[in-house]
């Protein structure tokens, strides 16, 4: 085990400047020459506006990276997302919009008039894009989780517009975890209000690029519909799984409560955390759609309670789903310690609070497909590789008990990322993850999923980031090809930040190109072939 008592990993939560124009990176070893293209990665970047603080680790304003990779060459850009919250904050010099874990105090020039008549508005909703970048057609967009995304150049990382999810779709919002099939279609989830008042989600369809070269956001429609456990309480939810013939949504026991998040938060000082409780006793229940015809699976899975962010991949396999996921045991919302004030703590500290909550765990569940009556009592997992369970029972429910294929006390595999393009929604044998100790992240992992096997990357004092796998243009093998992070090395001398390229295969160094300023955490991204 690791330990951090130099406390290095504070600098991922540092505020940084954006760059006027691309620096030079300072390359080591040799990047191979057929990786060109770009790593595109967001983040916060900013934590406080003049004296006022962001208190959470999803509130700092949206900072886009850029890593480009020509010739062996490496430069490294980045330039914060002109959202309303980031444009607003900086003509005014202060928090302006509230974001998901700090409160936005009304403007103080205003008179107590027009601040009475602003509590009838309702919430203004952040459009700050820190979590991930995808691919619409031939354009890309920043995203949190909210109804906005925002269009941006992936080239000069300039922003070009907002768009406004509700404008196109029946959804409250969208993941930042949308599933791209190989020809651009692009699949995502949202929370929406149902038939007769009740809640529900939706799951949107947005078309590829057609002839006529329209913006395919135009097109975009609902294919399915999953119900509700709580007609009046939403689950949380950050990702969902595909294959090439079904849906599989997660609900967690993690609810927003939809009276404190649509009443006014003005009048008490809410923000977004303050709308989460748990459900202490629903469990998980796990909800199965064929996605060609957008018909529900009338099968209800059911499991004991997780925290749910990350699936890894989701496969069929002889009438049987394999769904792998990073969970965190109980109810508890995990995003309770993930305030910056924790994130920044000591490391005694960071320990101690670790050791309270949920602890993580990677699982396979399996989920039978064809139901027979006659099962009940059974187990109905018949696949000979995996120790999953699914016992029918007389209540005519399926109760699902994991396969667990990475445990380790207070040590995630988190972030997880497939050879994505040739091996998502197919039957796959490699995950790539960033491994969280006590939150803080120490480590790449890769980690076979069939024999459990793994391979770890490691140095003192460094801090990487998610992994993402860059398949070589040949590739034979699921393997074949790097892995690209970023990692910082607040201790290490003028160098404090760079890019590291590592070999799938093994996990051995290849390449890092090294840049003389420091980088702040990033969440997620994607690599742009040139």
């Amino acid at each position: 085990r690791v330990e951090h008592p130099a406390g290095g990993y504070k600098k991922l939560f540092e505020t940084v400047e954006e760059l006027s124009s691309p620096v030079t990176a300072h390359v080591t070893g040799w990047i191979p020459t057929w990786l060109r293209g770009s790593l595109l990665r967001c983040g916060p970047g900013l934590f406080e506006v003049g004296a006022e603080p962001f208190y959470h680790l999803f509130d700092g304003q949206a900072l886009l990276h850029k890593f480009d990779f020509k010739e062996g060459h490496v430069t490294y850009h980045r330039r914060f997302v002109r959202t309303d919250a980031y444009v607003r904050a900086m003509t005014e010099k202060r928090i302006v919009i509230t974001e998901f874990g700090t409160y936005a105090y009304p403007d103080p020039c205003k008179n107590i008039f027009s601040r009475f008549f602003s509590y009838f508005k309702g919430v203004e909703v952040t459009d700050n894009a820190l979590v991930n970048v995808y691919p619409v057609g031939e354009d890309y967009y920043a995203c949190t989780e909210t109804n906005f995304i925002t269009k941006i150049n992936p080239d000069t990382l300039e922003t070009i517009k907002q768009v406004d999810l509700c404008k196109y779709v029946s959804v409250n919002g969208a993941t930042a975890h949308p599933h791209i099939e190989n020809d651009g279609t692009v699949y995502n989830i949202g929370n929406c209000f149902g038939k007769n008042f009740s809640l529900a989600y939706n799951i949107i369809r947005i078309p590829p690029l057609q002839a006529d070269k329209e913006d395919p956001m135009n097109k975009s429609e609902v294919v399915v519909q999953f119900p509700c456990s709580d007609r009046f309480k939403p689950s949380y939810v950050h990702s969902f799984g595909l294959t090439s013939s079904y849906i599989v949504f997660v609900e967690t026991p993690v609810k927003i409560n939809l009276l404190k998040f649509l009443s006014s938060w003005s009048l008490w000082g809410a923000n977004y955390m303050d709308c989460f409780e748990s459900n202490e006793t629903m469990g998980v229940w796990l909800h199965v759609a064929e996605k060609k015809k957008g018909r529900l699976l009338n099968i209800k899975y059911r499991t004991s309670a997780f925290n749910l962010f990350h699936h890894i991949n989701t496969y069929e396999d002889n009438g049987f789903l394999i769904v792998d996921l990073c969970t965190w045991k109980g109810f508890e919302f995990v995003y309770n310690y993930l305030y910056l004030a924790n994130l920044r703590a000591n490391w005694d500290e960071v320990k101690r609070q670790a050791e309270k909550a949920p602890q993580p765990e990677a699982r396979r569940y399996v989920l039978p497909l064809n139901i027979d009556k006659a099962d009940t009592g059974k187990n109905l997992v018949t696949l000979p590789y995996t120790t999953a369970t699914a016992t029918l029972r007389s209540d005519e429910t399926i109760w699902l008990e994991p396969e667990v294929i990475f445990s380790g006390p207070r040590h995630a595999f988190e972030f997880p990322q497939i050879n994505y393009k040739k091996y998502a929604g197919k039957p796959y044998t490699y995950t790539y993850g960033l491994g969280l100790n006590h939150f803080v992240p120490d480590r790449l992992c890769k980690l076979n999923v069939k024999t459990k096997e793994t391979w770890v990357w490691q140095e003192p004092d460094s801090y990487p980031s998610e992994p993402i796998f860059v398949s070589h243009p040949d590739a034979l093998e699921e393997d074949d090809g790097v892995v690209l992070s970023i990692v910082i090395s607040p201790g290490a001398g003028p160098k404090p930040a760079y890019l590291l390229i590592l070999n799938a295969k093994d996990m051995s160094e290849v390449a890092r190109a090294e840049v003389e300023v420091n980088i702040p955490v990033t969440f997620h991204g994607l690599f742009k072939r040139a």
